[in-house]
């Protein structure tokens, strides 16, 4: 699974209200978590650059809200129980298996090797 946790932005602005204007409509989303406004000087003239900052969630809080019985593909979940096969063993330590139920797939006529 793949979840985006943060994002950053730059924005560029010509003036100062026009960068407020951008916090402004930021703000609205209510996972914003940090803006700067940044005044700069060049060559050319007055600029400000806008730093937004946004969080959508941890980690912990990602995998907090993962459903309990999610299980890596290949893996049985805490609800799929595998039942085994009935099995004894004896004092000598040979292990015989119960042939007491025969699948459908398998013959009664025919004859183990």
């Amino acid at each position: 699974m793949k979840k985006l946790l943060n994002q950053k932005e730059q924005h560029y602005a010509d003036t100062r209200e026009e960068a407020e204007a951008i916090v402004e409509t930021a703000k609205e989303n209510n996972d914003l978590m940090m803006h700067k406004i940044t005044e700069k000087h060049n060559k050319y003239g007055q600029y400000f650059l806008v730093d937004l900052t946004y969080q959508y969630g941890t980690p912990k809080e990602v995998m907090e809200g993962r459903p309990d019985d999610e299980a890596p593909e290949g893996q049985l979940s805490i609800d799929e129980v595998h039942e085994g096969i009935d099995y004894t063993v004896d004092n000598s330590g040979v292990v015989s298996v119960k042939q007491d139920e025969k699948s459908d797939d398998e013959d009664s006529s025919e004859v183990p090797f």
